[in-house]
């Protein structure tokens, strides 16, 4: 599992504090002054620059990945709400849709977006609204059929309200589900951001009506301040399944 560099101990001539401290200029707000100091002094976001990942997202969906192995050589990968990427550039190397690992099938990603996203390379980046009528068949379209993983890392902007921000999201995750229902192949994989509490009681249901297996989970790369979780639902039983699968929470 992706963890992030740790300490490596002292030279002997004893410790210091080695986190960057930002102070607050004219115009700057304290909040802003504390998301840079978090950003300048946080190790996925050191690491994601060091390892070329557009953010430090990527390594949300490497540890999952690493627990549930959806990103399998020859899979086919459709990212919702892609930008800035960092999840293609993860999907790309694991289901080898560049073709460079001998002896290993060849995967597609497809990600899509409402704005555009710089070109990476192994994956094809779209600009489409998937709550757009036909948008499913769009995608179908451009993968040259059903999906084995949609996956979608979307997020609504923030209102500062805790309760709207919250059905905001859901809402997101019910339209990407929605989507994942109509271009997943049968034993396919749906992974999305929801917050604290997981799921919501109507999606979880229809989450475990669709697949074999329901989890909701914080990958150690989420901030431990952030109220984010994923849900990742295996084994899509196909878009007629009614039967209840198994639901666990995990860490």
């Amino acid at each position: 599992m992706a963890k992030p560099p740790g300490d490596k101990g002292t030279s002997g001539r004893g410790q210091r504090d080695l986190r960057v401290r930002v102070k607050t200029a004219r115009g700057r707000k304290l909040s802003s002054t504390l998301w840079l100091e978090r950003q300048l002094n946080d190790p996925y976001v050191q690491r994601a620059r060091k390892d070329g990942y557009r953010g430090r997202a990527a390594f949300k969906i490497l540890e999952l990945d690493d627990k549930y192995r959806f990103l399998v050589p020859g899979a086919r990968v459709v990212d919702l709400g892609c930008a800035p990427g960092g999840w293609c550039q993860v999907a790309v190397a694991r289901v080898n849709a560049l073709g460079d690992k001998p002896g290993k099938k060849v995967g597609t990603v497809l990600g899509v977006d409402l704005q555009e996203v710089a070109s990476i390379a192994g994956a094809q980046i779209r600009q489409l609204d998937f709550l757009a009528e036909g948008a499913e068949q769009q995608v179908k379209d451009w993968l040259g059929g059903h999906a084995d993983v949609v996956m979608s890392d979307m997020a609504a902007a923030a209102s500062g309200h805790q309760g709207t921000d919250h059905l905001r999201i859901i809402a997101l995750c019910e339209a990407a589900a929605d989507l994942a229902f109509d271009v997943l192949e049968e034993g396919g994989t749906f992974v999305a951001k929801v917050l604290a509490g997981g799921a919501e009681n109507a999606l979880q249901v229809r989450l475990k009506q669709m697949f074999a297996k329901v989890a909701n989970v914080k990958p150690p790369a989420s901030r431990a301040d952030s109220s984010e979780k994923f849900v990742v639902a295996t084994g899509f039983r196909g878009r007629d399944a009614t039967p209840t699968g198994k639901t666990e929470t995990g860490n």
